[in-house]
């Protein structure tokens, strides 16, 4: 099995076809909740079903785990993982923070992974351990900052709403002890903690594809990912992501103070 940057970059470009052409248009946006609100574009279906093509002609033995079309072969030993468009909020208001997420995973563990932003023409990508840069201002490998204080600390959430009962208190109480806190970044969020830009990013109620491809792009530059309770991130639910492994220590203990 071979994966590497061209092949990431032909996922993405797949991919772009579909949503790039139907970003800011006055496409159809459908609602997978009976109560709530949980968007779906034609972008998203598009672009998956775009992705799958090239996965599966590549290599028919793998499995797939997509937002929009389920699983497929998912008992296999290798397994991508595929939101088309992660943040669908933010791509119907017009807004560039979304992506394209893409990962691999060998016996439930992520290997590879990329996000891909082809309104602002960013390749965020992790093969081997090591996580890598494209677009403006040219390729580089990726580095995290190496904040280690939570005083320090820039941290991002989708938005403190989520956050319910006792959750919503450990998240308040993380929020007050960091330096500057954003929301509705969505998987850019992570992108710009694995670039160096943010420190922490705390969500809760992910699904695995929100998250896998972001893994090792997080890991290969330095930072860490974990659930809340310290395990696998593969795994999904409540999610930490930190620039070094001191300050996830920090915001660990810091989310589940009793």
């Amino acid at each position: 099995m071979t994966i590497d940057a061209d092949f990431m970059r032909r996922i993405a470009a797949a991919a772009a076809a579909q949503t790039l052409p139907r970003f800011r248009q006055s496409g159809l946006v459908s609602n997978k909740l009976l109560s709530g609100f949980d968007p779906v574009t034609e972008a998203d279906r598009e672009a998956e079903m775009a992705i799958r093509r090239l996965i599966l002609g590549a290599f028919p033995e793998h499995g797939i785990l997509g937002e929009e079309f389920g699983p497929e072969n998912i008992d296999a030993r290798h397994v991508w993982v595929i939101d088309p468009i992660d943040g669908t909020r933010a791509f119907i208001s017009g807004l560039p923070l979304w992506g394209t997420l893409v990962g691999l995973t060998d016996a439930g563990d992520a290997i590879a992974g990329m996000m891909s932003q082809p309104f602002t023409g960013e390749l965020f990508w992790a093969i081997d351990g090591v996580s890598h840069f494209e677009g403006p201002g040219g390729a580089r490998r990726l580095s995290t900052r190496p904040t280690t204080d939570i005083a320090d600390a820039t941290l991002c959430t989708t938005t403190p709403a989520l956050f319910t009962g006792a959750m919503r208190g450990a998240y308040d109480r993380l929020e007050g002890a960091v330096q500057l806190a954003r929301y509705g970044t969505d998987c850019y969020a992570y992108a710009m903690l694995a670039a160096g830009h943010v420190d922490l990013v705390v969500e809760t109620g992910l699904q695995p594809y929100d998250i896998v491809a972001l893994v090792p792009i997080i890991e290969g530059a330095g930072g860490v990912v974990t659930t809340w309770d310290g395990g696998p991130a593969e795994k999904a639910g409540d999610i930490v992501a930190a620039a070094t492994p001191q300050l996830h220590e920090a915001a660990l203990e810091m989310l589940n103070r009793a």
